[in-house]
């Protein structure tokens, strides 16, 4: 099994603000426990270019892209929501995200043998819609990679699977058109933002999780909406919305997961696809430093196969 390790310092130039959570600290949280662990020497580390922003254009609306780059500040910060917010190496910061995420789909289509790859990026993606900043994020980064895959590999099933506590409300947006990629999300409901439970089509599914619910129900939960729907869709990759803001201990909302549970879906999902089906994982949520590095290290060494 090979499993690489992506990141780039350009993410941890995002300042979005004194106190907030989505802070530069996140990344280190993350690459020192997985040293710690002595998990970090084990993984390849494959190179990391920013993409280019035209690139960008493949999943937002153009306008938007161009807005965004608009406002990018020389100095300060740019309030584009109450939540969200540019700083000087914001621009840059997420452009290297969205690199990170295209070369992980790069590095495990690559080769003959299974293969993953985790990236440690911020600031994240899944809220950002076609045309809208929201929720701590600019540009989607594990949807341009979906559609990297797509255009890349030829690819006609790819799953993307996203554990955050928030739904991911953005990256359901850009793939609600796309017929060759399927998404599924778990979330705790009611809550940010406060997204509609209508039917949606075959290719999305939506796992709303009461405030409260432990571990018992977030599995048994998965295992009755995203088991199935694997098996069903057969997908030639998987990528992962990893968002560890699910914990008990994370100060943004109300599930009561443990560390254990991220590493139970990881294998869970590996086992329904098959260890031969190409696996990526994109950080999103997670805003208690010490339980983002644990749950992080156990996702990542589930998705090593240690």
């Amino acid at each position: 099994m090979s499993c690489a390790y992506l990141s780039h310092p350009a993410c941890g130039e995002h300042e979005p603000g004194p106190y907030h959570p989505e802070r530069p600290q996140r990344l280190s949280a993350v690459r020192d426990r997985l040293m710690a662990d002595g998990l970090l020497d084990l993984l390849d580390k494959p190179p990391v270019t920013p993409v280019a922003i035209d690139r960008i254009d493949r999943i937002h609306a153009p306008a938007y892209v161009r807005d965004i780059e608009a406002a990018s500040p020389h100095r300060g910060r740019v309030s584009l929501d109450p939540d969200t917010a540019m700083s000087p190496g914001s621009l840059e910061a997420t452009l290297a995200a969205c690199g990170a995420t295209v070369a992980a789909v790069d590095y495990v289509m690559a080769g003959d043998g299974p293969r993953r790859a985790f990236c440690n990026i911020r600031p994240p993606g899944h809220h950002a819609e076609r045309d809208r900043a929201m929720g701590f994020c600019l540009f989607n980064a594990v949807a341009l990679s979906a559609f990297h895959a797509l255009d890349a590999y030829q690819l006609d099933r790819v799953a993307v699977l996203d554990f955050d506590v928030h739904h991911g409300n953005g990256t359901e947006d850009i793939v609600r058109g796309e017929k060759r990629l399927c998404y599924a999300s778990s979330f705790q409901h009611p809550l940010f933002p406060y997204s509609s439970l209508a039917q949606e089509p075959r290719h999305i599914v939506k796992t709303p999780l009461d405030a409260g619910t432990d571990g018992d129900g977030f599995r048994q939960a998965i295992t009755r909406d995203w088991l199935d729907l694997l098996d069903h869709w057969q997908p030639q990759l998987v990528i992962f919305s990893a968002g560890f803001d699910a914990h008990s201990a994370d100060p943004l909302a109300g599930l009561e997961l443990s560390a254990e549970d991220f590493a139970w879906v990881t294998g869970a999902v590996i086992d329904a696809v098959g260890d031969d089906v190409p696996v990526t994982s994109v950080l999103e949520g997670g805003y208690d430093l010490d339980a983002l590095g644990e749950s992080a290290a156990v996702h990542v060494r589930a998705l090593a196969g240690l």
